[in-house]
């Protein structure tokens, strides 16, 4: 049987770590707990990382990116508001439920790394919700979205939302991530939308 690489153990210790941290937290695991759970000894697993830290921060890292890769696109699209909403929405939780313990992880651990690269997080957390914002508020100068929209709260609560959904999805649940997003994404619309079409000029 041909050794594992290294780079197939790194994997496999990052998947073990993302899951122990969405189940018990970055400080409610330790490195034994993560060298149990792929049947190494503890101080092994030293070999192929230097520090849990550099675990969690690799696993938000990975979501970061995920997140602002797959909504950026559409953002740029010139796609209507209303449709990159619904594509923004079905994005996100395509996310959340492909990488659901690297998502628990990273909205709910990410403040345990150190102060620089909980600041990096930060700065990529906002620019992902910028980019939510951009899409509200070129429907509201549309005039297809309400005008009297709270844009950063609405922004809130949608992602407050899509969040959530990665605590209690289960692959083998009566859902598709693809139903959930488009009940979402009806949701959301349903309240942001105007009740009058937008007037066209001509």
């Amino acid at each position: 049987m041909a050794r594992r690489s290294h780079g197939d153990r790194r994997k496999t210790i990052l998947r073990a770590a993302g899951r122990l941290f969405s189940q018990r937290g970055y400080y409610g695991t330790s490195i034994r707990d993560i060298a149990a759970a792929i049947r190494l000894q503890g101080g092994s697993l030293y070999a192929h990382i230097t520090s849990k830290e550099e675990l969690l921060w690799e696993i938000v890292d990975e979501a970061a990116q995920a997140f602002l890769s797959s909504l950026e696109p559409i953002v740029r699209s010139g796609r209507p508001p209303a449709e990159k909403l619904r594509l923004a929405v079905a994005a996100h939780l395509r996310v959340v439920t492909e990488r659901q313990d690297e998502a628990v992880v990273f909205n709910h651990e990410w403040k345990a790394l150190s102060p620089r690269r909980r600041a990096d997080i930060l700065a990529r957390r906002d620019a992902y919700e910028a980019l939510f914002r951009e899409i509200l508020q070129e429907g509201i100068e549309a005039g297809v979205f309400r005008a009297d929209l709270n844009v950063p709260l609405i922004t809130r609560f949608i992602l407050t939302a899509l969040n959530g959904v990665a605590v209690w999805y289960r692959p083998k649940g009566p859902l598709s991530p693809e139903q959930i997003a488009e009940a979402f994404a009806d949701w959301v619309l349903r309240g942001l939308q105007t009740c009058e079409p937008p007037e066209t000029s001509g």
